[in-house]
């Protein structure tokens, strides 16, 4: 069916923003993919605050000509039915569940990325980005690097008493 032009306007618009707003905009071909699992993938995405769009590429490109900071990017890798993903929080977010999804989804082939500062990422870039850990999960190597020196510090300062309690213990029973 045939998109009027003030849907395709909209779209167009909203691609801007889209682009606009997103760290890192990722895209995938997904041809042979159901449409159940296309659905699956934009509700378990939504979850990490990453937006799912299929869009077709002229409008994308059209999208990227208004927006400020991507009027250069280049658009040959723009082919084929792409899926786009978009994360205004996280860099690696949009990655990370394209990543998961062709886990299960086999057909979902990684080719490209367009960053916030308008450079072009390959698919092995795209790759590389969305094996790395997720900030939470960064924050929680941090926290447990910056403990882990106070837990052993705390660890010695009981052995300590427990040695005292078990001398007095042991001279409890002594007594008796």
């Amino acid at each position: 069916m045939a998109l009027s032009k003030q849907k395709k306007t909209d779209l167009v618009e909203n691609a801007v923003r889209l682009l606009d707003s997103s760290k890192m905009t990722v895209f995938a071909q997904y041809k042979g993919i159901p449409v159940k699992s296309m659905q699956a993938l934009r509700k378990k995405s939504a979850d990490n605050q990453t937006v799912i769009k299929v869009i077709k590429n002229r409008l994308v490109i059209q999208a990227l000509k208004q927006t400020a900071n991507l009027k250069e990017v280049s658009t040959e890798t723009l082919k084929d039915q792409l899926v786009y993903a978009f994360n205004d929080q996280d860099e690696t977010a949009a990655a990370q569940s394209l990543n998961n999804f062709a886990k299960t989804e086999p057909n979902l082939v990684f080719v490209g990325a367009i960053a916030a500062d308008g450079s072009m990422l390959s698919a092995d870039d795209v790759k590389i980005i969305a094996n790395l850990p997720t900030k939470e999960q960064l924050r929680g190597q941090l926290v447990g690097t910056i403990a882990a020196p106070l837990s052993g510090f705390m660890n010695v300062l009981n052995g300590n008493l427990r040695g005292v309690l078990n001398v007095l213990g042991a001279r409890a029973e002594t007594i008796n």
